[in-house]
């Protein structure tokens, strides 16, 4: 039973998703906002580029953790043991991916001035990407039943 609930309480929530204080700004049209010189740009698109291929290890490494406990969970006969092992896997894989993130902010913090951080702050709090609403995020359901599809008469051809 109390696997069980630290399984809800570590899946539910995050689902592979960055970290909350993961905003990609540099790709939004706040960023033209923020009058970045050339050089910052230049900085900051390199700085991205050498991030990218560990970032994309790291949620990789997520997705397979999250995936094995899944198929754990999907045996006739659960495992407490490997489950944890599992649980302790996705933990740290987590984690590595949440210090990725926050390394990469604060090496993108380092290129703007204390102005442009500011204005940066100020507008992240009504950023939104699209199709994403605010509040906590809602853990997936069962999907829904498809209507029947309607018999075609024999005098629609």
């Amino acid at each position: 039973m109390r696997l069980a609930l630290l399984c809800l309480v570590l899946l539910a929530p995050v689902q592979a998703q960055p970290p909350r204080a993961y905003f990609p700004w540099w790709e939004s049209p706040l960023a033209r906002e923020l009058n970045l010189s050339e050089q910052q740009r230049e900085k900051i698109a390199a700085i991205v580029r050498e991030s990218r291929a560990s970032l994309i290890d790291k949620r990789a490494a997520v997705e397979k953790a999250e995936a094995e406990i899944e198929d754990l969970f999907a045996e006739p006969v659960l495992d407490q043991a490997r489950a944890e092992q599992a649980i302790d896997r996705l933990v740290t894989a987590r984690g590595e991916l949440t210090r990725a993130f926050t390394e990469l902010s604060l090496r993108l913090r380092m290129v703007l001035t204390q102005e442009q951080w500011k204005k940066l702050q100020e507008r992240r709090a009504r950023w939104r990407p699209f199709g994403v609403r605010p509040g906590p995020p809602v853990p997936p359901g069962p999907p829904k039943p498809r209507r029947p599809r309607r018999e075609r008469s024999p005098d629609y051809e």
